[in-house]
């Protein structure tokens, strides 16, 4: 996938995510939906894993695990898949057509467009852009080359 410089991640074992107690690794897992989603902290865009580490009185390697274990993905891509999911609400809100990419992505806690750009496209497979446009006027049909000539 070479656009937005996105590379696909190997899987890698981490001894320290096994080194976390089960029980314990449930409540965090809890509270820190509880935090970063219902709480919204996403929408933060200095809202690290240190952070919450420190909200949740531990240390980013038990976040890291947890993360890791719980959801499948790391702290970044946690953050960022609802980032993504909000902003696809607003893109898709036709009283919302006005607004520039970047307007969105600073809603939604991304640092920079283009952080915006490459974590939509990673989800997707499409840019905002092009989604926003499928939303409000809907899918457009494939051309033909035949039609592409008139």
């Amino acid at each position: 996938m070479a656009k937005y410089n996105i590379r696909e991640s190997k899987p890698k074992d981490a001894v320290y995510r096994t080194l976390v107690n089960p029980d314990l690794m449930e409540a965090m897992k809890d509270r820190i939906y509880q935090i970063v989603v219902r709480e919204k902290k996403y929408r933060d865009k200095k809202y690290s894993a240190k952070k919450l580490a420190a909200d949740l009185y531990t240390n980013t390697r038990y976040v890291s695990a947890v993360v890791n274990v719980k959801f499948g993905v790391n702290y970044s891509s946690f953050v960022n898949q609802y980032r993504i999911k909000e902003a696809m609400e607003i893109l898709s809100n036709p009283a919302n057509a006005s607004l520039r990419m970047q307007e969105v992505s600073d809603m939604v806690g991304f640092a920079n467009r283009q952080s915006f750009y490459a974590s939509f496209y990673r989800l997707h497979h499409i840019t905002p852009r092009e989604y926003k446009l499928q939303q409000l006027l809907g899918p457009r049909p494939k051309s033909t080359d035949a039609e592409e000539m008139l």
